[in-house]
């Protein structure tokens, strides 16, 4: 008998890379993800259900991932990527051989465990999953192993988009998307960022764009269900950079908690907060378990193949005194990580369940990119823990949609302004030094709008043309990547790049089809970079006010 319900929601998603440079940001992060990652998770997933385990995963796949990762462009990028990565290990396991130039016994042993470690994921790639990784996770939600989520079509910050109808086309478009790619209806959604905007200045809250999207359930943090402080907790590794914490103020204690879900009071769609105990325990920087010494050292490379030879030691260590990188520690304690979270699972959902006499939820969700990418053991971490939870335990591991049917929410809430940033409020995409782009991205949105009514009265193919690919260009600029990058200045100057990129084609496109000329050439040039949302899953009529919808009462 179940003690209690266990989601966990891996949110997987990459800005849009295409011909927009390699490294050290650009399609080479792409293939990183692939290789270290989303590979490896389709791996585990597999090999879970063929030892007769459902893995039970909530995989958000965003459409912007989904589109790079169908992409023959980005196949055949990743059979080079591998290939290089392949070269580079032989030639350092020639280096660090006893007739090497630099002979050294544990970089020779490290060198072929990663030549052997990326022939594995070629064949993988090529034999195992046909060069198709959308396919693989699509079969294992068809055999009901894991449940994929969608999301906006390029993760767009919410709350600060100007016009509702670019919400509604930036949802609309996720869901025909997901159709697309997966040849039905999704249940879930990511709600980018968790940025939440509640019904405000005659203007609803962004849960009708949802619902009328056909979304049932989406996710938020933990303050949001609870009140509170916002808690400040630095992430052990990921693009997060330095982000100033400038804390909300404090609200009341609601009385919830995040062992339930709730209905949003003006739509039927549920909401799931994230168990902040359970999420420190991997996101902390300072108690997170991919900070244990043992693990791989993400930001160490070696100077001629890029590979990691190095563990992470201790998180006081320089770069420069980086101990040699151990595989087989890195495994036990790997076991050892994974045996305590699953018992801490079970303990919480035990003490809930004695303290009120019903089996509650804990709904955790991470990065995808986290596991693999960031932490390299993560992915067998994972894997090992769904197997532990399901031998050892009494916690029911379920996905969303499953445990909504079986636990249909008994109350409703109604949530603040949030998002997921640093102090739980929008200043991470909205700051003095990204303030510049928000009036950019209005202005398109208002020129798309007026675009999209006159394509709607009929004009000729070409007219059309370029009005699909101004929406794609509209989409990509309302990312909240490139705020995002500017931010935790990692990428600034990318970021800040790639938006200007997009907004000089969008009023290049915008100029040609207000004047009635659009030059064939440019367009095609931008169809082929920019080439996402290709089918009928974009719909110029998501983008015209003329179909955006009136409120409904529910």
């Amino acid at each position: 008998m179940s003690i209690g319900s266990f989601v966990f929601m891996l949110h997987s998603h990459l800005p849009y890379y295409k011909k927009a440079g390699m490294w050290p940001f650009g399609e080479e992060s792409v293939y990183e993800c692939m290789a270290e990652t989303y590979v490896p998770l389709l791996n585990a997933i597999a090999d879970l259900h063929n030892d007769g385990i459902n893995a039970n995963l909530t995989l958000g796949l965003t459409p912007v991932l989904c589109e790079q990762l169908a992409d023959e462009h980005f196949k055949k990028g990743f059979e080079k990527f591998l290939k290089a990565r392949i070269e580079a290990a032989s030639e350092d396991e020639q280096r660090y051989s006893n007739q090497g130039q630099t002979p050294n016994p544990e970089l020779h042993h490290l060198a072929r465990f990663y030549l052997n470690w990326f022939k594995q994921i070629e064949k993988d790639f090529s034999q195992r999953w046909g060069r198709d990784i959308l396919s693989g996770f699509k079969r294992y939600q068809d055999l009901g192993a894991i449940e994929i989520t969608t999301s906006a079509a390029t993760h767009c910050f919410s709350p600060l988009l100007e016009e509702d109808v670019t919400l509604q086309a930036e949802y609309k478009t996720g869901v025909a998307n997901y159709r697309k790619h997966f040849g039905k209806d999704p249940q879930g959604f990511w709600l980018p960022e968790c940025a939440y905007r509640p019904e405000e200045n005659g203007r609803a809250g962004v849960e009708k764009y949802m619902y009328e999207a056909g979304i049932k359930y989406f996710f938020t943090e933990s303050f949001v269900i609870k009140g509170g402080q916002t808690a400040e907790v630095r992430r052990i590794v990921g693009p997060y950079g330095s982000v100033q914490y400038i804390p909300t103020a404090t609200t009341s204690d609601t009385g919830l908690d995040t062992y339930e879900a709730f209905w949003l009071k003006e739509y039927p769609v549920a909401v799931m907060g994230r168990h902040e105990e359970a999420g420190y325990k991997v996101w902390s920087a300072d108690h997170g378990y991919p900070g244990d010494g043992n693990y791989r050292e993400f930001h160490k490379k070696d100077d001629k193949s890029g590979l990691h030879y190095w563990k992470l030691t201790s998180k006081s260590t320089d770069l420069g005194a980086k101990e040699i990188y151990n595989p087989e520690a890195a495994e036990s304690r790997m076991r050892e990580n994974s045996d305590h979270y699953a018992g801490f699972i079970q303990q919480c959902l035990t003490d809930h369940l004695r303290a009120t006499g019903k089996p509650g939820l804990i709904m955790v969700s991470f990065d995808t990119e986290l596991f693999g990418h960031w932490w390299f053991e993560g992915v067998t971490w994972l894997k090992e823990v769904i197997r532990k939870l399901k031998t050892y335990t009494a916690v029911k591991l379920t996905k969303a949609s499953d445990y909504l049917a079986e636990f249909p929410p008994e109350k409703t809430i109604e949530l603040k302004q949030s998002s997921w940033g640093s102090g739980g409020h929008y200043q991470v995409w909205l700051n003095d030094e990204t303030q510049w782009m928000w009036p950019q991205i209005h202005d398109s949105e208002k020129k798309m709008a007026e675009v999209a009514d006159m394509a709607a009265v009929g004009h000729d193919k070409l007219i059309t043309r370029a009005a699909k690919q101004l929406a794609r260009e509209l989409l990509l600029v309302a990312s909240s990547d490139w705020p995002f990058l500017v931010t935790t200045g990692q990428a600034k100057d990318y970021a800040t790049e790639r938006f200007k990129e997009h907004k000089e084609r969008f009023d290049d496109l915008y100029k040609m089809i207000k004047s009635g000329n659009v030059d064939e050439k440019i367009l095609a040039q931008l169809e082929d970079i920019d080439s996402l949302f290709n089918g009928e899953d974009l719909d110029l009529k998501n983008f015209s006010p003329e179909t955006l919808s009136q409120s409904l009462t529910v």
